[in-house]
Order: C-alpha cells, then structure tokens, then sequence
C-alpha cells in the first residue's frame, strides 16, 4: 500500500516486487494521486503486478487500474463495483470477523485485515494477534491477506495458517526478502 509518510518513493517500491503482487494506490494528496497512478500503471503492467485504487472508482478507471480498494466502511459497496465492473478486482479493508464477513457477502475478491501486529500507522489500535487472524481467514470465504505490523520477523508467525499473503506499506516494499 503506498502512504504519502511512510513510503515517500513508491515508483521504486513497486519496481522492486515481484510478480503476481499488488499495489494498493492510498495516497491522499489529490494533486499527486492521479500523476502517481499513471506512473504506477506504467511500471505495475510491464512488472505484471495488479494496480488497485483505494476509494476512488473514476481515477481506477482512468488510469486503466485492474481494480479498487475499499475501506471497511464501504465494504458492502464491492457487490456494486463487482456488478458494474466484473473484469475488476475488489479488495476491502477488515478489523474482525463480521467485517470479513460484510465483505464475503458483497462479493469481495479478498480482504485485507489489519492490524493483526502493533502498527505504526494507527498505534492506537489494539492487534487483533496471530491466533485470531489465522482463525478469521480460517473461516473465511474468501482469501484473507493480514496488514499492519507485518515484517520479515512478524510475517514468519503467520507461515503455514489460511491467511492468502501479507501487505505492508514500508516493511517489505522496496525489495527486501519476502
């Protein structure tokens, strides 16, 4: 995911992953979000990585994304964007089971939980923990990926659980073993 703090580069991030990854383009600020996602498209095609839009459908569409990104509180709005949109591919941002599950019924194509460690993106929040994320993709229907704390160390707790990968904003961007 990119963030206008903590990944001041993400051209370079997105260069240095692999394929079959996706970049979520979070940005806030509108002047640099449209510019941001044209170069991203750019580099996300030739690395054969999916470009996602968090939360704005008509720059998803312009810049030629492969998809959209939701937060928790729009996730029964993935049904609309699958309905309209089939070719697309609707992730939704979760904090606990019923949200997981709010997005399963809108026809989510996954779901990013988060934070399942302690994040620095929002120290407030309590982690959901690694027996309780590893339990909700567990049960869920459709493909869990955990978010908020993951690093190389914290990544290794979650090996061999139903959770589907990991997502991070400055941990494992820019090419670090993964």
């Amino acid at each position: 995911m990119t963030d206008d703090i903590r990944l001041p580069d993400p051209i370079a991030a997105a260069a240095a992953l692999p394929r079959g990854c996706a970049v979520i383009l979070r940005h806030r600020d509108p002047a640099a979000r449209s510019v941001l996602a044209q170069r991203l498209r750019m580099i996300t095609r030739i690395r054969d990585i999916m470009l996602l839009i968090s939360e704005d459908a008509n720059l998803a569409q312009s810049a030629g994304a492969d998809g959209l990104h939701l937060p928790e509180r729009h996730a029964a709005r993935a049904a609309h964007w699958k309905a309209l949109r089939p070719d697309w591919f609707v992730t939704t941002a979760a904090h606990s089971a019923a949200s997981v599950a709010v997005a399963a019924r809108a026809r989510s194509d996954a779901v990013l939980l988060a934070p399942v460690f302690q994040t620095l993106s929002h120290p407030e929040r309590a982690p959901l923990g690694v027996l309780r994320a590893r339990n909700i993709a567990r049960e869920s229907p459709v493909p869990v990926y955990a978010l908020g704390g993951v690093n190389q160390r914290t990544a290794m707790r979650l090996a061999g659980s139903s959770v589907a990968g990991i997502a991070a904003i400055d941990s494992l961007s820019c090419g670090h073993s993964r």
